[in-house]
């Protein structure tokens, strides 16, 4: 696969890659203050629109390898094609991030952000034999028929056949639990996926903690669990705005280079 840097015009205006940019290095940036990073390992991308605004999957931005989240900034995330070239970027592409995420992207048409960690609590879970968050907690109501799950680990994703592999099981779910690995988490913005990413990993924390004292978890009847799925539906997109807006002020006043 190359993975030199060549030329191509055929994205949308520099505004709008510009702004996808800034979104990319937040959320990179938060990631790694929520210690969902590990070392210089983990994958965050984001799907650019071509010239006539349409989003493909055939163009995305994605982190540099060998670059620390906490040192991310917009300039310094590499473009890719789907066949491995950096459009954009003097930086190399990790061959595991490429394979998932150009994957995905191609797949999976909703996944515009595809968000990969091995964040702990949300990683611990798909240790279990059975690899399951239980809908017995808010925040894991969040994901009621929104999560998709990996129940078998194959190794390094060093080939786009297994990156193919994982977006059939991601289907139209926005959060994946892998198998003895980690989370996908993808959706229509970065703002959505990172709320995701974030929520998710509350709701497993939880859970962990509560197996821990050895008792049974407690249950939520079908009917409330119908009821909160339409409250959530509603509260999702103005929740994820309302969060990662938060979340880019606050880096505007404590590390605005994330900008650069």
């Amino acid at each position: 696969m190359a993975l030199d840097s060549v030329t191509d015009g055929r994205t949308a205006d520099g505004s709008v890659i510009a702004a996808l940019r800034v979104d990319l290095a937040a959320a990179l940036r938060w990631a790694a203050r929520l210690g969902f990073h590990e070392g210089v390992d983990n994958h965050f991308s984001v799907a650019v629109p071509d010239a006539q605004g349409r989003v493909r999957g055939d163009r995305f931005l994605i982190n540099p390898y060998g670059w620390h989240w906490s040192e991310i900034t917009a300039s310094s995330l590499c473009l890719c094609d789907a066949a491995g070239n950096v459009l954009e970027g003097s930086e190399r592409v990790e061959r595991t991030a490429f394979c998932i995420h150009s994957r995905i992207h191609l797949k999976a048409p909703h996944a515009v952000a595809v968000l990969h960690t091995h964040q702990p609590y949300a990683t611990a879970l798909t240790l279990r034999q059975r690899v399951r968050l239980e809908m017995c907690e808010q925040n894991a109501l969040m994901f009621d028929g929104r999560i998709a799950y990996d129940e078998t680990y194959l190794g390094l994703a060093l080939d786009e056949a297994e990156g193919d592999r994982l977006a059939a099981g991601l289907g139209t779910a926005n959060v994946m639990l892998l198998a003895s690995h980690g989370v996908i988490a993808a959706g229509p913005s970065v703002a959505a996926a990172f709320n995701d990413l974030y929520y998710l990993e509350r709701a497993c924390m939880f859970q962990v903690l509560a197996r821990s004292g050895g008792e049974p978890l407690r249950t939520v009847s079908d009917e409330v669990r119908a009821l909160t799925r339409q409250q959530m539906a509603a509260e999702l997109e103005p929740l994820a705005e309302r969060h990662f807006g938060a979340l880019k002020r606050i880096l505007d006043r404590e590390a605005p280079e994330y900008r650069q």
